[in-house]
């Protein structure tokens, strides 16, 4: 536990995470993500539209990314975060509970990723530039889903007493009496205090979704380079921020998790942006059923299909030009025998008229 230092003034926590409205309760975890999630689409439709998108398309990919973004995400914190739910005294129903926290950010960008790519093919919109559309508002709707894990008193670091520290406190069910820090009421008491990992998070990804806005503006970026900046950005953050968090997570090598998969992610997308074609779409290219730019990888292969093509297309004029020449050919040499057969007929035509005349003489 860290020292609580009554002359620094600690961030406290919300005395709870969860208000009741009637028999339904109000999740501030849920709260915060919906309101992150109607965020991202509004703002991604307008930088859809400013793109020169076709109207209402981001909501109609939202309509598979959106739930499938979550399933992956819980997906992926269920897989990383398994001794949570599984094992002696575990409930393995509690990892369906997806109210009370729990989404992996890498699970739900690659499971969001696949269902958008659906529903662009469904509705034939270039996945590329719609990630580019959509990925500072993404990234926006990401921070402000970590003020949920702040109400729910979760993600935070090791203890400190730095001035900005995190008051975590105990929590209790207030009709059995029973600790509960997810669902309970805070009576006050300080149990520790620890770095506010959550806010510096929230923090770097505020920071990343400006640079986004202001690189795209004055470089025009494009073919998804754009959604892959956004992807290495918040992966460079999120190694950092690991390093920091004291909360109970898979290890491997002593190393949480989340820190691999946030180097690999990194260096993967950093690839991409790397490889992908420079510039961005002309707006004619984001309308439903527009053709493709190829990727990179692409070129070659359809270089070498052109290049076959036209020898395809060489080999049928020289056959061509071929036949033409044997049918001048042959023109030719029947003319030269019909001229031949002429001269035959005219020789046969003047000793005739000889003998003749020849005969009339005598």
């Amino acid at each position: 536990m860290g020292p609580v230092n009554s002359v620094l003034a600690y961030i406290p926590s919300p005395p709870q995470g969860v208000w009741h409205l009637g028999p339904v309760p109000l999740r501030s975890y849920a709260l915060f993500i919906i309101a992150g999630i109607i965020v991202a689409l509004w703002w991604g439709e307008r930088r859809w539209r400013a793109r020169g998108g076709q109207p209402g398309a981001v909501l109609d990919v939202a309509m598979f990314a959106v739930p499938a973004g979550l399933i992956g995400g819980r997906i992926y914190h269920v897989a990383t975060d398994w001794q949570k739910y599984f094992g002696e005294g575990k409930d393995p129903m509690e990892a369906l509970y997806i109210w009370q926290g729990g989404l992996g950010i890498w699970g739900a960008v690659f499971f969001g990723g696949v269902g958008a790519w659906i529903g662009c093919r469904v509705y034939k919109i270039p996945l590329p530039a719609l990630g580019d559309a959509v990925a500072p508002a993404v990234l926006l709707a990401q921070a402000i889903g970590r003020l949920g894990n702040y109400f729910n008193q979760e993600l935070y670091g090791r203890p400190t007493d730095l001035p900005w520290g995190l008051e975590i406190y105990n929590r209790f069910d207030p009709e059995t009496g029973a600790r509960d820090m997810m669902n309970g009421v805070s009576t006050g008491q300080v149990q520790e205090v620890v770095h506010p990992t959550f806010l510096y998070e929230l923090i770097w990804n505020v920071l990343i979704v400006v640079l986004l806005v202001q690189l795209d503006k004055r470089y025009r970026i494009g073919h998804g380079r754009l959604f892959a900046l956004y992807v290495a950005g918040y992966s460079f953050g999120r190694f950092f921020v690991e390093l920091m968090r004291n909360d109970e997570a898979t290890h491997v090598l002593g190393i949480r998790i989340n820190s691999f998969t946030s180097a690999i992610v990194f260096l993967a997308a950093m690839a991409y942006f790397a490889l992908a074609t420079k510039g961005r779409e002309a707006p004619a290219q984001l309308q439903p059923g527009a053709e493709p730019r190829p990727w990179p990888w692409q070129i070659s292969a359809l270089r070498a299909a052109g290049d076959a093509a036209t020898e395809a297309d060489s080999a049928t004029t020289d056959k061509a030009a071929t036949t033409d020449e044997s049918t001048v050919s042959t023109d030719k040499s029947e003319g030269e025998t019909a001229q031949a057969g002429d001269a035959e007929d005219s020789v046969a035509d003047e000793v005739t008229e000889s003998t003749t005349s020849r005969t009339k003489k005598s």
